[in-house]
This record gives structure tokens, C-alpha cells and sequence, in this order.
């Protein structure tokens, strides 16, 4: 009897597609990484540039680089979860972002991502996802 399946694929779920997870921790409150996040400039960075987007469950957006979805749940300062999509996907993802702070000036951004189709596609996304975070820390570091 196999105790492993050894054909199981990283990142790769029963019942979720393929999953991914990134975080970082940034020098700044969860009010400060909230406010970027939910920002134009924010907004940028993990969907695209997206006009008249009010940050509401319910709410739908589709940016000019061709990322839609919709926002589920909206918790300020604490998660926002919405469907996920890029140009050409059969389906959408549901990405989650956290922010997790136990410390007024640090906070933990994470982003995870799941119900996606492939093992390439979670590389892709993973890649995208550290960029973000790479970004955030680069646009949000106090001088």
C-alpha cells in the first residue's frame, strides 16, 4: 500500500485545479497596505488599469490589459476575495489577497489563487504574483 501518491503534481488540489500562495511581509500598517492595494496605482499591479472600480462585493471590473472578475468579499484592512480572470482562461480563478499583521508597522500581504487550469499556468501565476509583491514592497518602503 502506497502511503504517497506519487504522481500528485505540485500545487495541484482534488477538488481546486491548480493552487498558488505568495506572501511578503511589507514595513507598513494594514491601513497603509490597504490604501496602496485598493489605490489606482494599487489596482494597477494585480488587475490592470480599471476605471470607476468601487472596491464592493458585487462589484465587476474588466481592465484595459483584458483582466476581469468580480469582487465576492470585501473586508477592509483584512481580505478581499473575487473571481480572477486573464484574456483567454476557459474559466476564472478565485484569487484571495490577506493582509495579516500582528504589528501596527508590518504586514503580511498574501495572495492565493486557485481553480487554475494548469501546472504552467500556476508557474505563470506564481511569477505574477511574487512581481506584485516585489512591486508593492518597492512602491510602499518608507525612505
Amino acid at each position: 500500500m502506497e502511503l504517497f501518491d506519487t504522481n500528485k503534481i505540485v500545487g495541484q488540489t482534488a477538488s481546486a485545479g491548480f493552487q498558488i500562495g505568495v506572501r511578503r511581509t511589507l514595513p507598513i500598517s494594514p491601513e497603509k497596505a490597504w490604501a496602496f492595494l485598493t489605490s489606482a496605482e494599487g489596482l494597477k499591479l494585480w488587475i490592470g488599469n480599471v476605471k470607476g472600480i468601487s472596491i464592493e462585493a458585487g462589484e465587476a471590473f474588466q481592465s484595459a490589459e483584458g483582466i476581469s472578475g468580480e469582487l465576492r468579499i470585501v473586508k477592509p484592512q483584512q481580505q478581499l476575495r473575487l473571481k480572477w480572470s486573464k484574456p483567454g482562461w476557459e474559466k476564472p480563478s478565485t484569487l484571495q489577497i490577506r493582509l495579516i499583521s500582528s504589528h501596527p508597522e508590518k504586514t503580511t500581504v498574501s495572495f492565493h489563487q486557485e481553480n487554475l487550469d494548469h501546472a504552467a499556468t500556476r508557474e505563470q501565476m506564481k511569477l505574477h504574483w511574487e512581481a506584485v509583491l516585489n512591486e508593492m514592497l518597492r512602491k510602499t518602503k518608507v525612505n
